[in-house]
């Protein structure tokens, strides 16, 4: 077995309980997660945020921008554009309901986690700089859930432009774990004129990397990340551009992907279908 799935201890008996039927598991909560990304002398690079060691959940990994869908994200009257919301449905292989919640949490926790806002006031335009006091006074309202991603774009006279993401993949959490997500990801062009930054409270860096760079570092133990970022950064190492990592979210098959684990002796190991 490869050296580099073994669980933690703590996680065996763990796994071994739910293996067994011992512990049922608790049920994936829907999440979204968006790969921005950049063009760079070298290649296109990744935006990724490394969570505080203190969290719950991926404690000191390097994540890309998201989170669970809020239930306000499938609220009615949202500005759309771009492909319907039926489009996104049979995309993402779920109903109309979800599949709204779905890219609306996924622009919504970019704009969180890295302040870049996936929105227009028309399907031509894309907002500038989003780093103003009342733009950044309306992000710490959607941080702590005062304000919905539907009332802020409503008030605002903004779109949602749904163009602007394709869908790369889909990852679920194993069943051994405390807190599941069943997630969906997205990738994104980083929009002319806006900045990411530091601006959320769940890391304690953030970096731009190339995809391959990322990988190898996190090969040579440099940085840590999970088994789905990881793919991800795999998947698009091989694209030398951001356009092109756009056009080849058009031939990916969406479907869900969940880790697994095997027993040898006291051992346990993630096992991975064979994606790469």
């Amino acid at each position: 077995m490869d050296a580099s799935g073994r669980l933690p201890a703590h996680l065996v008996e763990q796994a071994r309980a739910f293996a067994t039927g011992e512990r049922t598991p608790v049920e994936a909560a829907d999440a979204a997660t968006v790969v921005l990304l950049r063009d760079a002398a070298d290649g296109p690079e990744a935006y990724l945020l490394r969570r505080h060691h203190g969290m719950a959940f991926a404690a000191g990994m390097y994540v890309f921008p998201g989170g669970r869908v809020d239930p306000r994200d499938s609220d009615h009257g949202l500005g759309w554009t771009g492909p319907s919301v039926s489009d996104w449905a049979r995309r993402l292989g779920c109903d109309d309901p979800t599949a709204q919640a779905l890219v609306c949490a996924a622009a919504r926790e970019t704009f969180e986690e890295s302040g870049i806002l996936l929105a227009g006031a028309d399907p031509g335009t894309v907002v500038g700089d989003t780093t103003g006091d009342d733009m950044e006074a309306d992000r710490q309202s959607l941080v702590d859930r005062t304000l919905a991603f539907g009332d802020f774009l409503t008030s605002r006279g903004l779109l949602l432009r749904t163009d602007l993401m394709v869908a790369w993949g889909h990852w679920v959490t194993p069943v051994f774990e405390p807190r599941r997500y069943d997630t969906r990801f997205f990738a994104a062009m980083l929009p002319v004129g806006q900045l990411a930054r530091d601006v959320s409270g769940e890391a304690d860096k953030v970096v731009w990397m190339r995809p391959a760079a990322a990988c190898a570092a996190a090969d040579a133990g440099e940085i840590a990340m999970l088994p789905p970022t990881y793919v991800t950064m795999s998947e698009m190492a091989g694209h030398g551009s951001v356009e092109r990592i756009l056009a080849a979210a058009a031939g990916r098959t969406v479907t869900p992907i969940e880790p697994g684990v095997e027993f040898v002796g006291d051992e346990a190991f993630l096992t991975m279908p064979d994606l790469l």
